[in-house]
């Protein structure tokens, strides 16, 4: 991929407006009895339509065969590259929930989860328990802690999803996952990856054995796992470096943080893909970049709920039709990383991509789905390499060299 550094030589603001609509787990595998993927099973009119005006191809996050976490992707797809920059999930979930980090601060992505009588886990997802179920837990449980000196916040995110942050003198995130990311296991313990990271292992592995303790009472949320130990970092501004403003349209907190630690400005939550779609007409003036994020593509995905899922990508097609009345000079649709219903996970799977824009090469593709878009004139591409591609249909790339 092309270096933010020398791409932020060649950009110029303009007055067009690019759109960058995310499907979270947007692409998929075949289903062992229809033969087909979520995105070929749904009926999407008004995405074919792009698809045929536009131009497609498939994306890789980060390489053929990698298997990538969301916000890996999502630097990826923003331009930035995800192997300089490492930035855990648990930072990203606090920022996403407004957490006021300072510098001693060390944050962790949470997971109410279930342990059968013999340790196993046996639900990852506590059965997606209710927001308020969360809530109440927390606030509960896990008010005014302090370990060793550590004070210990425990803030709830979204249904089975919390951030526990850390905050003390001299705590590494160079410690390992307590979460397995597979049932069937016992949890792990948190162990230090180098020698200044005892201590944090340590405060992380006495709180979670408070945690057991406080959620016996609580089941099927008896147990916490956590993974993406991070603390804050200090990236390169979207809006400097593309002379762009930027707004983000998301729901789910990662990707209101992630937006946030990019320099985007956070627009207020709604609660359904047509009022994300609304909230995109109502800002449209405002700004000339926006990012949609679409999170239950993924979740259902994660789920094996191929039929939800279908629906959801239905429900989305429905709202392009606002979005083609407001006219933004270039569309991008494509989705962070692949979650199959079949294999209820992120998989390696290039993604489905589409890029409108007037300045588009026309190619043979008649529908947006996994089978046309490797026909399509984009090719399959990095991820990282969207952006330009975006600013380019935009107008807003000078020329290289005499």
């Amino acid at each position: 991929m092309v270096s933010q550094e020398f791409l932020s030589k060649l950009t110029v603001k303009n007055d067009k407006k690019i759109v960058l609509l995310i499907m979270d787990g947007l692409g998929g595998v075949q289903d062992e009895v229809s033969g087909k993927t979520e995105l070929e099973t749904a009926d999407c009119p008004n995405l074919d339509a792009l698809a045929k005006e536009g131009i497609c191809g498939l994306s890789d996050p980060i390489s053929p065969g990698i298997t990538p976490g969301s916000g890996p992707a999502h630097l990826s797809l923003f331009g930035y590259d995800p192997l300089r920059y490492e930035i855990g999930r648990g930072l990203l979930d606090s920022l996403g929930i407004d957490f006021e980090f300072t510098q001693q601060d060390l944050a962790s992505r949470g997971n109410f989860a279930t342990l059968n009588k013999e340790g196993i886990i046996t639900d990852r997802r506590a059965g997606r328990i209710a927001t308020e179920k969360n809530y109440q837990i927390c606030e509960e449980l896990f008010s005014d802690l302090k370990i060793d000196n550590v004070k210990i916040f425990v803030k709830p995110v979204k249904e089975h999803r919390l951030s526990v942050i850390f905050r003390g003198e001299g705590l590494s995130d160079k410690i390992s996952d307590v979460d397995p990311q597979k049932e069937g296991l016992k949890p792990l313990s948190a162990k230090a990856l180098n020698d200044s990271a005892q201590r944090a292992a340590d405060i992380v592995n006495k709180f979670l054995k408070m945690a057991n303790e406080k959620l016996t009472k609580f089941f099927p949320a008896n147990t916490i796992l956590l993974r993406g130990f991070s603390r804050m970092v200090d990236l390169p501004s979207f809006k400097e470096i593309y002379k762009l403003n930027a707004a983000a349209i998301a729901g789910y907190p990662m990707y209101r943080g992630l937006a946030g630690l990019l320099g985007m400005d956070v627009l207020p939550v709604t609660k359904t893909i047509e009022e994300q779609f609304k909230l995109l007409e109502k800002e449209f003036e405002n700004y000339d970049f926006f990012f949609i994020h679409i999170k239950q593509t993924d979740s259902s995905g994660e789920d094996g709920d191929m039929p939800r899922k279908v629906k959801i990508i239905e429900e989305v097609d429905r709202s392009i039709s606002l979005l083609r009345k407001l006219s933004p000079d270039v569309v991008v649709i494509t989705g962070d990383h692949s979650t199959p219903a079949r294999l209820k996970s992120h998989s390696w799977h290039p993604v489905p991509l589409l890029i409108y824009s007037p300045h588009c090469r026309f190619d043979t593709v008649e529908n947006f789905t996994e089978t046309e878009c490797i026909k399509g004139g984009l090719g399959r591409i990095s991820a990282g390499e969207i952006m330009a591609l975006a600013l380019a249909n935009a107008g807003k790339l000078i020329k290289y060299g005499a």
